[in-house]
């Protein structure tokens, strides 16, 4: 009976309202899915998680100990490898050696840097440490997601912990309250900035006052003031990330914030916190029957409210909640464009998350001269080029050179422009984002692919995320699926907005272009999309690069003849076939939509229990591996990473799920 219920298959037990729904107390989070977590929590990554969009905490410990580890959105360290800087770190040095076949020069040129230097890498903030009264033992920690507030539960009451969600970007504060008897506290800067090279922080007190001040290797200081403040039975702190950026004088601009968030007190800016958040849940909402994946979804979504915020940067690897740990955040906390970010900001779309999901878009336009001159220097071609792995300036980062400086990545990011002017409707943002930003994308292409004897257009190399891993093998005859798809996407939805914009001779263009490209490479007898035209997967793998075209680009349906519905179908068999071993925690949340594209519940829902359940920390966190060893999959690691929850998000929103419930295929609505 449950699989008929859980996920709203039955349509009677799906609700899905937008903000102007008959019945508002079905919008915002179920109030079941609020963290309660017993005490102790030893681990940041189990942590309470905390922000603003700007900056960020975890909240965690036990006994009479709390930490609060911190972070900031903008804290980089955008030094770059020496090896980037040649003049020979090109597309065509990269060529030239995958012919020789010189896998040595390979890994030395584009993917040792990304671990050679710590260096460009997200830089944690550092923490908070009280220590309460001893007749105060922490019993439980909680989350209400609903107002976005951290608790430590005690004998006398208790801390709680918000970050100001009002003015995150103008006066970016954190709030404490401690009550029962008055607790020691002091900031603690973060060690793992010693792999930086940087100096000893200036650590200073006056009073009631505590900062500590980092600079850098880059010219940035930046670093954390804390104030308390003694009120009847109560202890208030407030605390600022404060940084060079926001202004040359960098310790009285945090004694500025955290004094002025003192005179307005707890409770005042608790009040104008909450406020913030209710409009944010009053968006939308989603109910299902099951309480681990309603809680899931709840959790994506305020996580969008924590930690994406206009005027801030986007959710990189581990959005604001940065490594504590004594180490640099795994994979220098990134961006990461062959599938993380993607896969992030999906969620936001159906739930009506406009303002969170722009963050994204708007960042990606921002550094669209940065990503031209990438085009440029790399690759020797005009328009815009997109690092598939890229620091916060936009800069390239190396690491394995396949799929890292892969030139079809940019038209996955042209995806997140086109989505948002389907789902909003903007016939602005269209003409002055979307199809600009596309265009340039395209442009590259065109300039890169080549004619094969045949007359039809080639990338000269070829690749499919992360097929063969960092080996020559993993150089495909072009083009793989995952290229091929990509470019067919793109010219065809540059085709589509150029043509509603009145552009016909530009859509003609690119359908002109489209139209020398091959189609996807299927195998003929069994009807599966192949990795390349003279390849199929044949393992179990983790990145179904190879299926995009199901999802999330949406070019293969099951709506779109027998056909089309064959390969389909049996695509997902035949993954499902080679098994789980090699999959991470994200697999399993993309092949539950991807089952859901397919109209097939059953799996979509038995996917999406087993991501759940073996791949989420009880914080909402995804871990990336089978952390528990449940045998689902062989990776048993634990590096958390945001995008295999928002793969969750994406599927939870009332579109797919109503999509679930009457057996068709989620998609982007269709064009005003």
């Amino acid at each position: 009976m449950l699989r008929f219920l859980v996920l709203g298959i039955v349509a009677t037990s799906l609700r899905a309202f937008p903000t102007t729904a008959a019945e508002p107390s079905a919008l915002g989070p179920a109030p079941s899915s609020n963290l309660e977590l017993a005490a102790p929590i030893d681990r940041w990554d189990e942590a309470i998680p905390r922000g603003n969009g700007l900056t960020g905490g975890l909240l965690w410990g036990g006994g009479n100990s709390i930490k609060l580890s911190l972070d900031r959105g903008d804290l980089w360290d955008l030094r770059t490898p020496d090896t980037l800087l040649g003049d020979d770190w090109t597309y065509a040095t990269m060529q030239k050696l995958v012919a020789e076949k010189n896998q040595a020069q390979l890994v030395k040129r584009f993917d040792a840097p990304y671990d050679a230097t710590p260096y460009p890498t997200k830089i944690p903030a550092g923490r908070l440490e009280i220590t309460l009264d001893p007749s105060q033992p922490i019993a439980a920690f909680a989350l209400d997601v609903k107002t976005a507030v951290g608790r430590a539960k005690t004998p006398s009451g208790g801390v709680e912990v918000f970050f100001d969600a009002s003015e995150p970007i103008a006066r970016p504060v954190a709030m404490i309250r401690v009550d029962g008897p008055a607790p020691q506290w002091n900031l603690v800067p973060p060690t793992s900035v010693k792999q930086l090279g940087y100096p000893a922080p200036q650590i200073g007190s006056k009073g009631p006052r505590q900062w500590f001040l980092q600079q850098t290797a880059t010219g940035l200081t930046y670093g954390v003031v804390a104030e308390s403040r003694r009120a009847a039975d109560q202890t208030q702190i407030a605390l600022t990330i404060v940084s060079s950026a926001d202004a040359p004088e960098v310790l009285p601009r945090g004694q500025e914030r955290v004094q002025a968030a003192l005179r307005d007190g707890y409770d005042a800016l608790r009040k104008r916190h909450a406020a913030w958040w209710k409009g944010f849940w009053n968006r939308s909402g989603v109910r299902v029957p099951d309480p681990a994946i309603q809680q899931q979804y709840d959790l994506v979504q305020y996580f969008y409210g924590a930690a994406s915020r206009p005027g801030a940067p986007p959710i990189p690897l581990q959005g604001v909640w940065t490594a504590d740990e004594g180490t640099l955040p795994p994979w220098h906390g990134d961006y990461h464009h062959d599938l993380n970010t993607q896969l992030t900001y999906w969620a936001y779309l159906a739930s009506g998350r406009f303002d969170e999901g722009q963050v994204f878009v708007d960042f990606m336009w921002r550094l669209l001269p940065a990503h031209r001159k990438f085009a440029r220097d790399f690759y020797a071609a005009p328009g815009a080029a997109v690092p598939g792995v890229m620091a916060l300036d936009g800069k390239p980062m190396g690491g394995w050179g396949q799929y890292s400086l892969s030139p079809t990545m940019g038209a996955w990011v042209a995806q997140a422009f086109y989505w948002h002017w389907l789902y909003t409707g903007d016939e602005r943002f269209l003409a002055e984002r979307a199809y600009p930003y596309g265009a340039e994308i395209g442009r590259c292409l065109e300039a890169i692919l080549k004619p094969s004897p045949d007359g039809k257009l080639k990338l000269p190399l070829s690749t499919s995320p992360e097929i063969h891993n960092n080996s020559l093998k993993a150089w495909l005859t072009p083009n793989s699926n995952f290229d091929l798809s990509l470019v067919r996407w793109l010219f065809g939805a540059l085709a589509e907005m150029a043509a509603n914009l009145g552009k016909s001779d530009e859509a003609a263009q690119w359908r002109k272009t489209l139209d020398r490209l091959d189609p996807l490479a299927i195998d003929e007898k069994t009807r599966v999309l192949k990795l390349a035209p003279d390849e199929m997967l044949t393992v179990s793998h983790r990145h179904f690069s190879h299926l995009l075209p199901i999802h999330p680009l949406g070019t293969l349906t099951v709506e779109g003849g027998q056909t089309q519905r064959q390969i389909v179908e049996a695509s997902i068999d035949h993954l499902e076939r080679l098994g789980t071993s090699a999959w991470c925690g994200y697999s399993f949340s993309w092949m539950a939509a991807m089952a859901a594209r397919a109209a097939q519940p059953d799996r979509a829902l038995r996917y999406l229990e087993i991501f759940v359940k073996a791949f989420v920390s009880r914080n909402g966190f995804h871990l990336n591996g089978d952390y528990k060893r449940l045998g689902y999959s062989s990776f048993t690691y634990r590096p958390f990473t945001l995008e295999g929850s928002d793969y969750l998000g994406r599927l939870g929103t009332g579109e797919a799920l109503e999509a679930i419930a009457t057996q068709a295929t989620p998609s982007p609505p269709a064009r005003p």
